[in-house]
C-alpha cells in the first residue's frame, strides 16, 4: 500500500497563497534569493525592544514549522495577548530559508548542500542571506525551526518525541555560556507548559558541538538560540497535531522571553528532559516465518516509510528496515499463520522481502 499525503508538501507557491490570504503580501520583504533565484521572504511584526529572529524550512522537506509560523502570526494579529507581545517584541520571521528545497521537498538546497552544515563556510546564497539578516538585525534570541522523522522517541520510552528542543553548544566542551543558559531556561519553561500523555512525549536533541551548524554558530556568537524539532504524533502523518504543539511552543517561548519568567527555570530543568533516542520505526511486524541458511525460525521485521514527491503529492512508500530487536514499531502487525508455508529468505534484497510481506499484510 502507498500512503499519499498532500498536506506535508508546502512549496513556495503554497506559502505565497497563505500569506496573501492573510493580507500580508504587501508587508513582506525579499531579503535575498536562493541559488535558483527564488525570493527568500521575511516579515517584521511588533515594535518592542527585544528582537527575535526565526526561520523555517532550512531543510525544504520540514514543512510543519512554516505552517506553525502562520498560526503564530494569526495569534499575534487577532488576540489581545498577541497585541501585547507585539509591544514587547520585534519579530523577524523568515518562512522558507531554502525555497528551492521546499519546491523539491528535499532536505538539501539546489546545490545539494545541507544549509544547516554551512554556517561557518557560508558557501551558499541562502546561508549568506541568513547571515546578513542576523548581522543587520542583531537579534536577542534566535529560533531555528525544523522537523524530525518518526524514528525519534522521548528517551528510552516507546513514546514518539512529538516535540524536541536543543540549546546548542558554543564549544566542544559544551560549556553553559550565558547565551546557552538562556536557551536552556526558555526550553525548560516551554516544555513545562505542555501536558504530555501516555501517547506522546518531549525530547532533548543531541548537543554534540559542530560549528558548521547554525545553532552552534549563533550560540558561539553569544546569541541564545533554540532548535525546535516538530516530530511525530501518533497516527498523525499529516502533522496536524504536531503543528498545534509547535504553535503553542513558539507562543509560549515568546511570552516567556517577553516576561522574563524563564529565569525561574534552571539548567537542571533542561537536562531533566529525556534525551532523544532513535529506536522507533513506523511498522513492527511480529511472527514472521523466515529461512536463514536453511534454518526456519520466527522473527520480527520493521518497516519505515520513505517520503517521495510525485506530481505535487507526497507518497509514503514502505521499505524494509531490518529486524533489530532493540527497535519498536509505532504500528504493530501480527503476521498471519498461513505465512508459515512460505518462509521469507532473510538474506534476500530489501525490495524482495517487502514484496513477500505485502502478499500477506497491508502496509
Amino acid at each position: 500500500m502507498i500512503y499519499v499525503n498532500n498536506n506535508r508538501y508546502f512549496p513556495p507557491e503554497a506559502l505565497a497563497k497563505e500569506l496573501a490570504n492573510r493580507k500580508l503580501s504587501q508587508r513582506l520583504q525579499t531579503v535575498g534569493y536562493s541559488h535558483e533565484k527564488r525570493p527568500i521572504l521575511s516579515l517584521d511584526l511588533g515594535s518592542g525592544p527585544l528582537k527575535v529572529l526565526a526561520w523555517s524550512q532550512m531543510h525544504g522537506n520540514e514543512t510543519t514549522t512554516t505552517k506553525a509560523l502562520l498560526d503564530v502570526i494569526d495569534y499575534l494579529k487577532t488576540t489581545h495577548e498577541g497585541a501585547t507581545l507585539q509591544k514587547a517584541l520585534h519579530l523577524k520571521l523568515i518562512f522558507q530559508l531554502n525555497p528551492d528545497g521546499s519546491a523539491r521537498y528535499t532536505r538539501i538546497n539546489a546545490n545539494e548542500v545541507d544549509l544547516n552544515r554551512d554556517a561557518k563556510a557560508q558557501s551558499q546564497p541562502e546561508m549568506k542571506v541568513l547571515m546578513e539578516v542576523y548581522n543587520t538585525f542583531n537579534p536577542d534570541l534566535c529560533l531555528n525551526l525544523h522537523g524530525q522523522r518518526t524514528i525519534f522517541a522521548a528517551g528510552n520510552t516507546k513514546l514518539p518525541a512529538s516535540l524536541s528542543f536543543l540549546a546548542p553548544a558554543a564549544d566542544p566542551e559544551r560549556t553553559i555560556t550565558p547565551a546557552r543558559r538562556v536557551a536552556m531556561q526558555l526550553i525548560a519553561r516551554i516544555s513545562g507548559q505542555h501536558t504530555t500523555s501516555n501517547v506522546w512525549g518531549i525530547g532533548r536533541y543531541d548537543d554534540s558541538f559542530n560549528i558548521n551548524c547554525t545553532g552552534d554558530y549563533f550560540t558561539a556568537q553569544g546569541t541564545p538560540t533554540i532548535l525546535f524539532e516538530a516530530g511525530h504524533y501518533p497516527n498523525d502523518y499529516m502533522r496536524k497535531e504536531t503543528r498545534k504543539l509547535v504553535t503553542k511552543s513558539i507562543i509560549d517561548c515568546l511570552k516567556s522571553f517577553s516576561a522574563g519568567d524563564y529565569n525561574n527555570n534552571t539548567t537542571e530543568d533542561y537536562f531533566a528532559i529525556p534525551a532523544n533516542s532513535n529506536h522507533l520505526r513506523d511498522i513492527e511486524i511480529s511472527n514472521v516465518t523466515i529461512v536463514n541458511n536453511k534454518e526456519i525460525t520466527k522473527s520480527t521485521f520493521f518497516v519505515q516509510y520513505k517520503e517521495v514527491l510525485d506530481n505535487n503529492e507526497i507518497i509514503f512508500t514502505p521499505e524494509f528496515d531490518g529486524s533489530d530487536c532493540k527497535l519498536s514499531g509505532l504500528k504493530k502487525i501480527q503476521m498471519p499463520e498461513e505465512q508459515e508455508k512460505y518462509p521469507i529468505n532473510r538474506n534476500d534484497f530489501a525490495d524482495v522481502i517487502m514484496d513477500s510481506l505485502k502478499k500477506f499484510i497491508q502496509l
